[in-house]
């Protein structure tokens, strides 16, 4: 019989979240110095989890609104539901602050837009899954492509990141403001990941140049072209950003 401890998924959450007593805890690191498959979970998840603190914490901070203040006590469950609903509420109707600078990057700024916050959060998400990042892969291209430009009635390309070290990984068809949106997942050699998420434009969203955000160490670079908006998210400087942002610019112009 073998003496390798069993360590379930929800296991390898608490121990991410430093939830497992001390004992369990050892076990549980232990496993994972001998096998690296679910010590690169892990890492995933804790990628997930700071992207997720850096996109969430500070509206945990925010005061909360006057028209609550005064709200009867509710019980437990409508009172986690609210705090939910109110963070989410914030995040998506947050204003995005910095200057516009046509045809360059602007200044980075802070706050998402509901555009952006998206964009970052599937990037969180879906670039952490290990078997499962993209709903079609690269090599069904064509009908990727097809598919998500027919369900967001716009013609899309892959753009060609393979100067950069990036290959196309597949894509995946996500919810949007205003319906579908599209997310398109690249990776290195060494794993690491960029994604390129395009939607139909939001409410309230004009034409703009390239605009820049960053969260915990990810680049979140967007602009907004005719009907569409288009966020690259990624952890690389943001001077390869912005090139990569002008071939995806011109990939999409024809």
């Amino acid at each position: 019989m073998s003496n390798t401890p069993v360590i379930r998924d929800e296991e390898l959450h608490a121990y991410v979240d430093g939830r497992l007593k001390p004992q369990r805890h050892e076990e549980v690191k232990a496993y994972l110095a001998a096998h690296p498959d679910a010590a690169e979970k892990v890492r995933a998840y804790q990628q997930q989890n700071r992207m997720l603190h850096t996109l969430f914490d500070r509206v945990l901070h925010e005061p909360l609104p006057g028209r609550l203040e005064n709200t009867p006590p509710a019980p437990q469950s409508r009172r986690l539901f609210r705090a939910a609903a109110v963070i989410a509420l914030s995040l998506l109707t947050g204003g995005m602050g910095g200057f516009l600078l046509r045809g360059e990057v602007t200044h980075t700024v802070t706050v998402a837009e509901p555009f952006t916050g998206r964009a970052a959060v599937a990037h969180a998400v879906y670039t952490a899954e290990i078997l499962h990042p993209v709903e079609v892969g690269a090599e069904q291209e064509t009908h990727l492509v097809q598919w998500l430009s027919k369900r967001l009635g716009h013609q899309l390309r892959t753009p060609d990141f393979t100067s950069f070290g990036y290959q196309l990984v597949g894509g995946r068809l996500l919810p949007g403001d205003k319906g579908a949106a599209a997310q398109f997942m690249y990776q290195t050699s060494t794993g690491a990941r960029l994604t390129l998420y395009v939607s139909v434009k939001d409410r309230g969203m004009e034409q703009t140049a390239f605009r820049v955000q960053e969260e915990n160490g990810q680049q979140v670079l967007y602009w907004v072209d005719d009907n569409l908006g288009f966020a690259l998210v990624g952890d690389k400087g943001r001077n390869q950003m912005l090139e990569m942002a002008r071939v995806t610019y011109e990939a999409m112009s024809f």
